[in-house]
């Protein structure tokens, strides 16, 4: 039995960890890099060499995900599934993780903290009707943890995106200024940072050599990031295009308006400071103080009522 709770405990704590690393791999091809790697060299190498120096994560774990992801592609609704791979999306796609296979990490995560929590309650000789309720409840927050942590890397890369946008537009009307046109100011800003920002712009780039109209992949590229800004800023760029408005001027336009914008955030989050500041000064940083303070004089206190009393 022993050893029954440890093999499963182990399990459970695996299945916890392939998901925590599958969800933080690199979004770079892990064999394309190490073909890359191994390009670089002079000795020549074979591709089951090349294969062998993966990790094990990308070499065992990965098909595995991706065979159980096909079986969730046939079980889940396809409405579902493109929900997730919006979200996905918005996330900047975080170690290039399907949809399906972003459920398969959800199962594994539910599973693993459910088990490993039902055998840590059974450590402390809980009865089995807890240990069920309880782990339970863990389980439920196993399967909402990949779901959280994807609203948070949603939320990250919008933030760095609204941050990172003015300067964008800044650089953009530069170029165009200089002579450059838009597809070049674009990939000026995809050369000149590695942002999430510049990431989307050079993706623009690439499906319009491959055949997308530019109104469409901005559309899209709107559609994968979810900012107003951006969205405003797609919309006044299709707008001119269609009406024949020279696009350095509405680079300009947006810029200043994006500056004006960012400002108006600095402001309000100053404006929103003080509130932000109320809790930790009346739960934390005040009794800290009335201890400091106050203390002494309670010693004092009680060691002169303590006195009385031996006087009397």
């Amino acid at each position: 039995m022993p050893i029954m709770i440890v093999g499963a405990g182990i399990l459970a704590i695996f299945l916890v960890i392939i998901s925590i690393l599958l969800l933080r791999r690199a979004e770079q091809d892990p064999l394309s890099a190490r073909i890359d790697e191994y390009a670089a060299r002079d000795e020549p190498v074979s591709i089951e060499e090349i294969e062998l120096s993966m990790p094990i994560t990308d070499r065992i774990i990965v098909p595995i995900l991706r065979r159980l992801g096909d079986i969730v592609t046939r079980l889940t609704p396809q409405s579902m599934l493109d929900n997730t791979s919006h979200r996905l999306e918005l996330a900047g796609s975080p170690g290039n993780i399907s949809a399906a296979e972003f459920w398969v990490i959800r199962g594994l995560t539910t599973i693993g903290l459910g088990v490993l929590f039902f055998f840590f309650l059974g450590r402390f000789g809980q009865d089995p009707g807890r240990r069920i309720l309880f782990s339970v409840v863990v389980a439920a927050f196993g399967f909402y943890l990949p779901s959280l942590y994807l609203s948070a890397a949603i939320r990250r890369r919008q933030e760095a995106i609204v941050k990172k946008f003015p300067d964008a537009l800044d650089l953009m009307s530069i170029c165009v200024d200089a002579g450059l046109p838009f597809d070049g100011a674009m990939d000026r800003v995809h050369e000149k940072w590695d942002d999430p920002l510049a990431v989307e712009f050079g993706r623009v780039i690439y499906e319009v050599q491959l055949g997308k109209s530019r109104r469409q992949a901005m559309r899209d590229m709107a559609n994968r990031m979810e900012v107003n800004d951006v969205s405003s800023f797609v919309a006044a760029i299709l707008q001119a295009e269609h009406l024949g408005v020279s696009i350095g001027k509405v680079l300009r336009i947006q810029s200043e308006q994006m500056r004006i914008r960012r400002r108006q955030r600095a402001e309000e989050k100053a404006h929103q400071a003080p509130v932000k500041m109320l809790f930790p000064l009346v739960f934390l940083i005040f009794p800290s103080m009335f201890i400091v303070l106050l203390g002494p004089a309670v010693f004092q206190v009680l060691r002169t009522e303590a006195l009385r009393g031996i006087a009397g």
